[in-house]
């Protein structure tokens, strides 16, 4: 935004918000490390219209993002949560609806975001549709001819000790699940993922838990092929990084992020302006420069070069038609996987 002026209707309301002496000059973000929100570029220039630094607190997980929302009353202003843990929070109380009546970008929207039902509920938006993107596999272009096809390439014994797929019980699961043909949202044969994902472990290098990790071990040429969000693999390719995302044949997990607001948030009109903010195309354009997930917003993704990745490769209808997008996962479900996925780190 810097480069780019934003929207007249949002300055228009940041000028309002900022001429308001009932508004404390600072809102508090809680977010994942170095995902858009903490852009140095974006918080400076929303400062800069509105008077309102920005400050931010992170998680590492979708739990300790919910236990810091338990444990902190009145501490955020805006917090990111995944769709699938969007009920939860809700239904413990810990976020509160959106105006976004006072949100002007929202009516560009895409309407299958906006009405997702994790986000909209009783007649409510609990969270407004910010990004999107998919859990698959990227391979490091040096180790292959042509990009695989299919998601089996993972358990391919001529990839032996260079796989690499992320240390968390649920995606592991899902991508099994995805490799022996079964919904991810509706697991019938949990015995048939187990066996797969056992089958998989002599194929794997290392288990990574970060996007740092992944680039340092791609970087280093350690992997053939890893699993890998989309908004990521954007990012690796930007540093240039020899990587190539792959949606394959069997389809790919998909995921939708929102931005909320705290039950107890101090500064109310303050966070519905930052989140006008983030959904402004604007701000993705720029941000798709550095590698970004694709934008819930229609209107970001349509001004977007036809060659950017989240237009070229998300915006085709077909890539789109295989994705199956997270639900919510119940507690029991949850310990399920995660005394699977343990039971199989174990017996490395």
């Amino acid at each position: 935004m810097t480069a780019r002026a934003p929207r007249t209707a949002a300055l228009a309301a940041a000028a309002i918000l900022a001429g308001s002496a009932a508004h404390a000059d600072q809102i508090r973000v809680l977010n994942w490390q170095g995902y858009g929100t903490d852009l140095d570029w974006a918080v400076a220039a929303f400062a800069e219209a509105t008077g309102h630094r920005v400050v931010h607190d992170y998680f590492n997980s979708e739990q300790e993002m919910l236990t810091k929302l338990r444990t902190n009353p009145g501490a955020y202003d805006v917090v990111m949560i995944n769709a699938a843990f969007t009920p939860q929070a809700r239904e413990e109380g810990l976020i509160a609806p959106v105006d976004v009546s006072r949100i002007a970008n929202f009516a560009d929207i895409a309407p299958e975001f906006a009405g997702n039902p994790a986000l909209a509920a009783d007649g409510e938006i609990w969270g407004v549709p910010w990004t999107w993107g998919l859990t698959s596999f990227a391979i490091n272009t040096a180790a292959f001819d042509a990009p695989p096809e299919s998601i089996r390439v993972l358990w391919d014994p001529a990839h032996e000790g260079r796989v690499s797929i992320r240390d968390d019980a649920l995606e592991a699961v899902q991508i099994a699940a995805l490799a022996t043909g079964q919904d991810i949202n509706a697991i019938a044969d949990l015995a048939a993922v187990e066996a797969k994902l056992a089958a998989l472990m002599p194929n794997v290098r290392a288990f990574w838990s970060s996007e740092n990790d992944w680039n340092q071990f791609m970087a280093a040429g350690e992997f053939d092929v890893a699993t890998y969000w989309s908004g990521s693999a954007a990012r690796s390719q930007a540093m240039g990084l020899p990587v190539e995302f792959v949606v394959p044949e069997e389809g790919a997990i998909g995921w939708l992020d929102g931005l909320s607001i705290p039950a107890t948030a101090p500064n109310v009109e303050a966070a519905h302006a930052f989140i006008d903010w983030m959904i402004d195309p604007d701000f993705h354009i720029r941000w798709d420069e550095e590698g970004a997930p694709a934008s819930a917003n229609a209107a970001a993704a349509e001004a977007l070069p036809e060659d950017a990745f989240n237009r070229a490769v998300l915006g085709d209808p077909e890539v789109v038609a295989r994705v199956q997008f997270q639900a919510p996962v119940d507690d029991a479900t949850r310990a399920a996987y995660l005394a699977l996925w343990q039971r199989l780190k174990a017996a490395q």
